[in-house]
């Protein structure tokens, strides 16, 4: 059974990740299936959403960190598949976030060129929780859309904010009630699909040089960052307390 269901509406493609049962959280055939739909796509637009009441809740912590024991494998010192696929791409991505968007969740929106929120949507860098780092889009995405002290909060603290904070920061475009997420989120890629699509991925081209860093040379930072900090006590804890749902006790090491 596929992980994510798509679908086309003309020149728009609608990516839903489907295991609601598990908040939509990605394990590995989760991310092959979105790199190899967004690098195969031949739409003018996607849009990325959620089934179910939650967006993404960011990585399957049992499949992906191996519930804490430290056993997870070293990252290659590279940006992941799927960061590269999104971040690349030049067809327009949305994400219509239909509630709570969670580590790679929150990775997953702010990789979108747009964001447009249900009042139910929550956001959270949740990363320093589990003894690690964002990847790319938290560290350098997430400081152009809302400014480098309003990152650092977000990172540094592990805060959740929901839809309305997250308008008034810059870091969605526009929220929506709930039942209107998708028609809005819809709306919006039609408008774009009906220009012509060379001069939109040309833009988009554009906006990358002009406004991102090296994502490749970032990626192999995050990477490189990550397999030290995924050997650490504080890593196993904070996988720990979670699944174990209480409050974590972090050492420094």
């Amino acid at each position: 059974m596929s992980d994510i269901d798509y679908a086309e509406n003309g020149h728009v493609g609608v990516i839903t990740l489907n295991r609601p049962e598990v908040h939509n959280a990605l394990r590995r055939a989760t991310y092959d299936e979105l790199t190899a739909l967004v690098r195969n796509a031949t739409v003018r637009t996607l849009v990325i959403t959620g089934a179910g009441p939650s967006f993404c809740s960011g990585d399957d912590v049992r499949e992906l960190m191996n519930a804490g024991t430290g056993d997870a494998p070293r990252p290659e010192p590279r940006l992941t598949p799927a960061a590269d696929a999104l971040l690349h791409t030049d067809i327009p991505v949305i994400a219509a976030v239909n509630g709570p968007a969670v580590g790679w969740g929150m990775e997953l929106a702010l990789m979108a060129d747009f964001r447009v929120a249900a009042r139910r949507a929550r956001f959270g860098e949740l990363f320093v929780k589990r003894g690690l780092c964002s990847d790319v889009a938290g560290i350098a995405r997430l400081a152009q859309l809302v400014g480098r002290e309003r990152a650092a909060e977000l990172l540094l603290t592990g805060d959740v904010i929901d839809a309305d904070r997250a308008e008034r920061i810059g870091l969605v475009g526009r929220v929506v009630d709930d039942g209107d997420l998708l028609p809005a989120a819809l709306e919006l890629a039609g408008r774009i699909a009906e220009n012509p699509p060379l001069a939109v991925a040309a833009l988009k081209r554009g906006l990358r040089r002009a406004l991102d860093p090296d994502w490749n040379d970032l990626g192999a930072w995050v990477s490189s960052a990550l397999g030290e900090l995924f050997t650490t006590e504080d890593h196993r804890e904070g996988v720990r307390s979670f699944l174990e749902r209480r409050e974590p006790r972090y050492v420094g090491r």
